[in-house]
């Protein structure tokens, strides 16, 4: 640690505290992200041992660099790059009013860096705009590796705001779809500068989706209603562990009048990640997806 002198403090939760510090050497300012470690449990945590055998393997300019892992008996200092602002703070320093033009690069950015995260078979599974820069993604905490065959995850996974339908109903087998869905949210809520989706709890964070998008119907289920749009026809979606059959039915609203700023392309693009079936939602991989963010006008 002699290496490193701090400059300040920069956010504490339950995790431990993250630092602005200079390197002594180099003179190159970094984040130290210090993970205190429980006398009561052996060893380091296994979330942090997760972030960092990940983000020792994810290279790419849009994903947070992990310079150096520090250990002690007591404490566990991650040397991460700096970032100067998350990208809630930026969006907030505009008085939530950016501009398409940036809101189009800054898509771009967040498509090429989780595009990265699944071509090498990682979920980041907590994308936000805290979590995020203006360039990369940050925070990997409860990220994790996938493969074939689909196991079964945790459910407990995403900020309220910003998780899938299909997760806030139980799914445990999920995939890429599940960041997806995130992108969607914070696409919107930079176009915005408030949050789109945001319930109070789980069962309110579903039905304020639902009232914007409308309920999703399951066509192969009993008394099926014919959908009132395509868009939320969803197979299989009553079969998911919380859902309610007496769900209210909302039809889904014209997104035009909730983000102005956005043109037909950006509202198509937007339909497009906030997909109901997870395996229909874009996927960042996909020539178009990444077409419509770097050359479309939002």
């Amino acid at each position: 640690m002699d290496k490193y002198q701090k400059i300040e403090k920069l956010g504490e939760g339950t995790y431990g505290i993250v630092y602005k510090a200079q390197n002594r050497e180099t003179h190159e300012v970094v984040a130290l992200k210090r993970i205190r470690l429980d006398n009561e449990e052996e060893g380091v945590p296994c979330t942090a041992i997760r972030e960092i055998s990940l983000l020792k393997e994810l290279k790419h300019p849009n994903i947070v660099g992990l310079f150096d892992v520090l250990h002690t008996e007591k404490k566990l200092t991650l040397v991460f790059e700096f970032m100067d602002s998350d990208l809630k703070k930026f969006i907030d320093g505009y008085g939530g009013d950016l501009d398409p033009l940036t809101v189009k690069h800054l898509m771009y950015q967040l498509l090429c860096g989780i595009a990265y995260c699944h071509r090498n078979r990682v979920l980041h599974r907590d994308l936000k705009p805290q979590n995020c820069s203006s360039t990369n993604l940050g925070d990997f905490g409860l990220a994790r590796a996938f493969g074939i065959p689909v196991r079964s995850y945790s459910h407990e996974v995403v900020t309220l705001w910003y998780r899938a339908p299909d997760v806030l109903m139980g799914s445990r087998q999920y995939d890429t779809s599940i960041d997806i869905w995130s992108i969607g949210c914070i696409f919107a809520e930079m176009s915005t500068g408030l949050p789109f989706l945001a319930g109070t709890s789980i069962e309110m964070q579903i039905l304020q989706i639902f009232r914007i998008l409308g309920t999703p119907i399951d066509p192969l289920a009993p008394k099926a209603q014919p959908p009132p749009s395509l868009d939320t026809l969803w197979p299989s979606c009553s079969q998911l562990p919380e859902w309610k059959t007496n769900f209210p039915t909302f039809r889904p609203i014209p997104l035009e009048p909730l983000l102005p700023k956005l043109s037909a392309s950006g509202i198509d693009l937007l339909k497009r990640l906030l997909t109901y079936e997870p395996q229909k939602r874009i996927s960042p991989r996909r020539p178009s997806c990444t077409l419509i963010s770097r050359s479309c006008a939002f």
